[in-house]
């Protein structure tokens, strides 16, 4: 790939700092060659001491003993220390190299340079707690941990796109009660202006810069090397090596977006839509025989279902507006539907058995109704009272099928026991739940259902975006944004807000119809508000709220980390709900868009600091008056 050159027609942000205002800085003072040196020999350091021996034992994971052949977590210290010292050179303005900043920012290498360090220390940590003290550890973990920190003082001390210096007095009201300690209003005065500042700093269009061949191939790149990335952290069989992956790919992610490069990736995609979303789809398909293990295929197929029924009840809560606290009781309408359908013989229908067309028709027919009777009496409701019904609505779902047992009610659920030995499917003569050999691999059950999940996906995806891009979908923007404004505009909310409901019950109760089948049985104690284990109403809204409400990627990617995280950590698994609700607060204070945002939600989120870029006055923390409503 050859250099971008910066071109007068360029990509930028939303200027939420005049160019003008903004400085550059390092955060350690250094001559400029001292601080270049001191990061390239840290990085060479690094390189260097993941070929040498960091414990003697293997008894710690990931075999760290052989000299002359990383191992385990030595691997993410190469890979940082390797990401780092390109685009430490690419910021030396090494040619050939310079495509790695289109920004022409340095912001990017202290990010590389953290996330290196992170998993360096990390591991020096983790084998000295596991293996009873720092006496473990080998000569090579020393110099990998110095020679780490070398290259983040390094790269500090490069010039960096920084936050402009606060005004002489500013107002903090943010602080509250804190705001009178001097203390205080010092070390936070320090925080604002030792942050980041390059989202509006312009880089080329690379549309206007490379031939189409070029940005087909700059898709494919990325769609294999997410795929690779994605694979491994799956295949990694330990909770260390899995939390050492999963900071190197975080600071990786950061590092991309701070040197403009997922700005251009971006704009790629959005120009060439159709082949970005077809090699997407195919890097899809392609994960069951990448990764040829029923464990990660079955986790593959639940990230789907959660995902779509994430989507659908992001359809109820970032389009619409409207808070659903029960969701979950639509997935578990459709998953009781098949169950009933389905030829099991714990079923009151045993003898019925409904092809897979007939019996999803069924599920999301079923939980169209529960959202319509649900919703009509009930969509009237605003905000918290809105909420709290749905929330009974749920519970009220949940107790009713416990006691369909035959004994506390008619028998239909089969109670506490629920609906067990629901077969598999069978399309078109392919028997789901069988292992097929697909050229010289072998599909296997969850291979299957994975690929009938992904398919299901992307119908939901589509009706997703044709919805929210229809005459319905903007009424459901603008009830969420001012149901008043837009009753007055003559949108009929109720009607609005009852399609949105009843579509949002359906794509959950087509996802039920395969979780069913996947899980062989359908039992009353998943389908809660709150739980251990997902999918519970909880999960689905955190899903919804950490991806990006309103957008079609984010909640998808917002259940697959939901439910990938405390899988790959066995210590979360107990305590999954506080995870959550850090997740949520972290979130709600740093990014409240979300992972991915909404373009529309971002600017809105962020107008403050469009209206008031350079200090904070008096006010300067209100809702402006075009977001406060009446």
């Amino acid at each position: 790939m050859t250099d971008i050159p910066l071109s007068t027609e360029t990509l930028t942000g939303p200027a939420t700092v005049p160019p003008s205002a903004r400085r550059t800085a390092p955060y350690v003072p250094l001559p400029a060659t001292a601080a270049r040196a001191t990061a390239l020999i840290g990085a060479v350091g690094t390189i260097a001491s993941t070929f040498l021996s960091w414990t003697y034992t293997t008894d710690f994971p990931g075999d760290l003993t052989v000299t002359g052949y990383p191992g385990g977590l030595q691997v993410m210290t190469l890979i940082g220390g390797i990401l780092s010292t390109l685009f430490l050179l690419a910021a030396l303005g090494v040619k050939g190299l310079r495509w790695l900043l289109p920004n022409r920012s340095n912001n990017a290498v202290p990010l590389l340079a953290l996330g290196t360090l992170g998993t360096t220390w990390y591991t020096a940590i983790a084998i000295a707690a596991t293996l009873g003290g720092l006496a473990n550890l080998d000569p090579g973990a020393f110099v990998a941990v110095v020679a780490s920190l070398l290259l983040f003082v390094g790269a500090l001390a490069l010039p960096i796109h920084r936050h402009p210096e606060e005004p002489e007095h500013p107002e903090y009201y943010e602080l509250g009660r804190f705001s009178e300690h001097s203390t205080v209003r010092a070390a936070y005065r320090r925080l604002r202006e030792a942050r980041l500042d390059h989202k509006d700093l312009p880089v080329s269009d690379p549309v206007k810069t490379l031939p189409i061949w070029a940005r087909y191939a700059i898709i494919v790149a990325v769609a294999a090397v997410g795929l690779k990335v994605l694979t491994f952290g799956l295949a990694t069989g330990y909770t260390e090596i899995f939390v050492g992956f999963l900071i190197l790919v975080a600071f990786t992610l950061w590092a991309a977006s701070a040197a403009g490069l997922a700005r251009q990736f971006s704009r790629i995609t959005a120009e060439n839509r159709p082949f970005a979303a077809t090699v997407g789809f195919l890097a899809a398909v392609s994960y069951p025989f990448v990764q040829n293990n029923e464990h990660w295929a079955n986790l593959g197929v639940n990230i789907l279902i959660f995902g779509t029924v994430a989507l659908g009840l992001n359809i109820v809560v970032g389009l619409t507006g409207l808070l659903d606290l029960g969701y979950v009781a639509f997935l578990g309408v459709g998953a009781y539907t098949a169950a009933l359908v389905s030829g099991s013989p714990f079923s009151v229908w045993s003898g019925v058995q409904f092809p897979f067309w007939a019996a999803a028709l069924t599920g999301m027919a079923t939980a169209c109704v529960f959202g319509v009777l649900i919703g009509a009496p009930t969509l009237r409701l605003r905000g918290d009272y809105l909420a709290i019904v749905t929330l009974g609505f749920g519970e009220i779902f949940r107790i009713a099928v416990n006691n369909l047992d035959g004994v506390s009610g008619p028998n239909l659920t089969g109670g506490p026991n629920g609906i067990a030995q629901i077969p598999d499917l069978s399309i078109f003569g392919y028997n789901l739940g069988t292992s097929h050999d697909v050229g010289s691999v072998t599909l296997g059950r969850f291979g299957n259902y994975y690929l009938l999940m992904l398919l299901i996906t992307v119908i939901v995806v589509f009706v997703f975006t044709r919805a929210a891009d229809s005459r319905i979908g903007r009424s459901w923007i603008a009830i969420r944004e001012d149901e008043t404004a837009a009753t007055a505009m003559g949108i009929n909310g109720f009607r609005v807000k009852l399609i949105a409901f009843a579509l949002g019950a359906s794509l959950a109760g087509l996802a039920g119809t395969v979780s069913a089948h996947v899980t062989y049985s359908v039992v009353p104690s998943p389908y809660q508000f709150a739980g251990s284990a997902p999918p519970n109403s909880a999960f689905l809204l955190a899903a919804v709220v950490l991806g990006g409400m309103g957008t079609v990627s984010g909640p998808v990617l917002g259940a697959a980390l939901l439910y990938l995280i405390p899988e790959k950590l066995g210590f979360l698994q107990r305590y999954e709900l506080l995870a959550f609700g850090v997740a949520l607060i972290l979130i709600m204070r740093f990014r409240p868009e979300g992972i991915i945002p909404n373009r529309r939600r971002q600017l809105e989120f962020h107008e403050d600091e469009d209206l008031v870029p350079a200090g904070r006055t008096l006010g300067g923390d209100t809702v402006p008056a075009s977001t406060a409503g009446a």
